[in-house]
């Protein structure tokens, strides 16, 4: 690897981290935002009594932000790591290219070992997605119910 190589190398971790670093503050920024309104509201409650606020929609917008933030994080880590794959695969395949007679076995296991590492976290990448799908539909059916009115309490008898 030459000297430029590796400032190139420094230089895009260093601009991931900073993509990842700006994608949770924008996350914060949201939530900070969220609690201030919702402390607005809580005041304007107390002041007047005919104000409501759904008790499920704080909760709704906190887990929205959050989704939204994991999911911007996800991109950048999923490109982060698609992209350190390739580097590697190449440098494997120059090894194999290079590599002197009798050592070609070694390397394409290692080739091979990449490769299947790479499927195992693409199957925990998709695993994650199918986790987060299943929480958003118990949290939308959640929410249908807390929308749905009381039954009237039933009259004891006299």
């Amino acid at each position: 690897m030459t000297p430029e190589q590796f400032a190139a190398a420094n230089q895009a971790h260093l601009d991931a981290l900073v993509a990842l670093t700006c994608r949770s503050f924008e996350g914060v920024e949201k939530l900070v935002a969220l609690n201030l309104q919702a402390v607005r509201a809580t005041m304007a409650l107390t002041v007047s009594a005919e104000g409501r606020q759904h008790p499920g929609a704080y909760g709704r917008q906190v887990y929205d932000i959050a989704s939204s933030t994991q999911s911007e994080v996800a991109k950048l880590v999923e490109s982060q790591m698609a992209a350190a794959q390739e580097k590697i695969l190449a440098l494997v395949d120059v090894a194999v290219k290079n590599a002197p007679a009798g050592g070609e076995g070694s390397l394409a296991m290692v080739k091979q070992a990449v490769m299947t590492a790479n499927g195992a976290l693409q199957n925990v990448q998709q695993a994650a997605k199918q986790a987060v799908s299943m929480a958003d539909a118990s949290f939308d059916a959640l929410e249908a119910m807390t929308r749905q009115p009381c039954a009237p309490a039933a009259t004891p008898p006299a």
